[in-house]
């Protein structure tokens, strides 16, 4: 499975043109998305999909993690795609290759079965098993913590990969080595299906905008870094995410709402949440994301991520003002 990064602005769209592959190859309707994929993510799906032919059904969640029992059920003949995140929005890793299995059963031909579209975090792939091992067929996700400045917020760099099948549904442009009629070396865009050059109800893609200077920024940084050094990168932010999570659980009054194994991000519950994050902003401190603005359900739920960038030091801050606050 080859990575491309044919034109895609972010994550978000990176994965809504994933479905709209698998609508077009399967010629099927239905797309089953996992309630653990990033809520705005879903936001962009139903967005950028509600004027297709098309129904988004969501799968419900157990334990953090997509209900395979559920899913199953929701999986029939019109399905043309199950949509999940590796490691999902709550920091937990799905089991791929069950969520594979689910798809694939009693379904040999690929052109009868839906397609399995994985929206991962590239910086876990240096140490997590990569999604197309687990059958996954579409693979998209956001290169933004590949090298790429935040900058008041952007820019973002989404990316798409895809099995061979389905290479000529891929959006933007794939550019190919040949000759010239004098024998030099030339370059031609091999694949260009895009809405400027063909008629409007055959594009395979709405992004017009190239991203190929992020793209740039992101190859430079993974040739610095290599492979080992993602590796490693991966294994500190895992180490350094569990070391906290085993010193969070000797502070009273947190408890850990979800035991599905995570990377290096992961889900506390604490007292007066929003008035814990208020106070801890103001001293410069960031201590989570507050879930409930997605999932009312998950009201004084903290989403935390540690990185490879923290520090023992930094570590210890935080478990001491969190642990004024909530004593």
């Amino acid at each position: 499975m080859g990575i491309f990064f044919p034109s895609l602005y972010d994550g978000a769209t990176a994965l809504s043109e994933a479905a709209h592959m698998a609508l077009s190859h399967t010629g099927k309707t239905k797309i089953i998305v996992s309630q653990s994929v990033h809520p705005e993510y879903r936001e962009v799906l139903l967005a950028t999909l509600k004027n297709l032919k098309s129904q988004i059904v969501q799968a419900p969640l157990e334990d953090g993690v997509t209900d395979l029992s559920k899913l199953s059920e929701l999986i029939d003949g019109n399905t043309a795609a199950v949509i999940v995140q590796y490691p999902n929005f709550f920091g937990c890793i799905e089991d791929l290759s069950a969520i594979d299995g689910a798809i694939k059963k009693g379904k040999g031909d690929i052109n009868l079965r839906p397609l399995l579209i994985v929206s991962t975090y590239p910086f876990s792939l240096g140490f997590l098993t990569p999604p197309g091992d687990f059958g996954a067929d579409i693979v998209v996700g956001e290169g933004q913590s590949l090298g790429i400045p935040m900058s008041f917020g952007g820019p973002s760099l989404g990316f798409i990969s895809a099995r061979d099948f389905l290479l000529r549904k891929i959006p933007g442009r794939l550019a190919g080595s040949t000759l010239d009629r004098t024998g030099k070396k030339a370059y031609v865009l091999t694949l260009q299906t895009r809405e400027q050059h063909i008629r409007r109800e055959k594009a395979t893609s709405n992004i017009c905008t190239n991203q190929a200077l992020m793209a740039l920024i992101a190859t430079i940084y993974l040739s610095l870094v290599g492979k080992d050094g993602l590796r490693e990168a991966g294994y500190q932010s895992l180490q350094k995410s569990h070391f906290l999570k085993r010193e969070l659980s000797r502070l009273g009054g947190v408890t850990f709402p979800f035991s599905s194994p995570f990377f290096n991000e992961f889900v506390i519950k604490i007292p007066n949440a929003r008035s814990v994050v208020r106070k801890m902003n103001q001293k410069r401190i960031l201590p989570g994301i507050l879930l409930e603005t997605w999932y009312p359900q998950l009201k004084d739920h903290l989403m935390i991520a540690v990185t490879e960038k923290r520090t023992k030091k930094e570590i210890d801050s935080f478990l001491d003002e969190l642990g004024g606050l909530i004593s």
